[in-house]
């Protein structure tokens, strides 16, 4: 199986000794995220989000289903990452890495397991039909922090869709097509990010948003998830150096800190987004009619 290029001796020492004296390659303070640039597609639900030079394509499709047999109350909530050659030539289609499972688990973990998204509001007949919602990122470029880029654009993506409008009667479920209702947005409950920190020099230095060269020479990483109230979904140390519960608790007061600004980011694109696609009143328009 091909491996991600490993940096070299010289390489590796110049950004130790770099950092040692607070100086990262491409400029950045050691708590500052590269920049960010999310933008959406023409139909709703597709957000494209670059972090620095990492690039996540997020998208949200749905299909009526039947619930499961212990959760008849609830609909569906799948979230998947696809990482493919272009992104990097250590990921093989149909091969899933040990990178691509772990990045899965901790954004299940962050997302659906913290109730990010309200699965009861996916149901319209109970035990019969509800939604299943899947949420897809595609990694298009790999270099560095997958975690935070994906989960951006996995909830840019979820707050950007509309879902179609239904109406149930007799048992049977009629879906709205866009010519006849407006969709309805999601029922998000809160709004977690990922923050990933590295360590190094024995956890005592800690860079935030590390680069893919960064994130192969540190000691180990921190992920913290939070939501702009300051509430903790998880926080995950896989290995690495150990750190004394100081260091995480700074970890996390620096992780709730930049899940706010990152918040600020998304909401600041939606708006954006939102008034580029509400031209000369027609959304309002359509709710006026849903509405009468």
């Amino acid at each position: 199986m091909p491996r991600e290029a490993e940096p070299s001796k010289n390489e590796r020492d110049f950004i130790l000794e770099a950092l040692q004296e607070n100086i990262r390659l491409d400029g950045r303070s050691l708590d500052a995220y590269r920049s960010i640039d999310i933008s959406f597609g023409d139909e709703y639900g597709t957000a494209d989000v670059q972090l620095g030079k990492t690039r996540v394509l997020a998208r949200i499709s749905t299909s009526l289903t039947a619930p499961f047999l212990d959760r008849k109350f609830d609909g569906i909530f799948t979230i998947n990452t696809e990482l493919s050659p272009m992104a990097s030539p250590a990921f093989e289609v149909g091969r899933p890495t040990d990178t691509e499972t772990l990045l899965t688990r901790l954004l299940e973990t962050s997302l659906r397991r913290s109730s990010a998204l309200s699965t009861e509001s996916l149901c319209l007949i109970a035990g019969q039909t509800v939604w299943s919602l899947t949420a897809t990122a595609h990694i298009l470029s790999h270099d560095g922090n997958l975690l935070s880029a994906c989960s951006i654009a996995i909830l840019a993506a979820l707050q950007h869709y509309r879902i179609p409008d239904t109406t149930v009667k007799g048992g049977e479920v009629t879906v709205h097509g866009l010519d006849e209702r407006e969709p309805v947005p999601l029922a998000l409950l809160h709004h977690p990010l990922c923050v990933t920190m590295a360590l190094f020099e024995g956890g005592e230095t800690v860079v935030v948003d590390p680069t893919l060269r960064e994130q192969q020479v540190c000691e180990g990483e921190v992920m913290v998830t939070a939501n702009k109230h300051g509430e903790l979904c998880q926080i995950a140390k896989l290995g690495g150096v150990p750190a004394d519960a100081l260091a995480v608790l700074n970890c996390v007061e620096m992780a709730v800190k930049k899940a706010r600004e990152l918040d600020t980011v998304v909401a600041e694109a939606l708006e954006k987004d939102a008034r580029k696609r509400d031209i000369g009143g027609l959304m309002a328009e359509l709710r006026a009619d849903n509405e009468r």
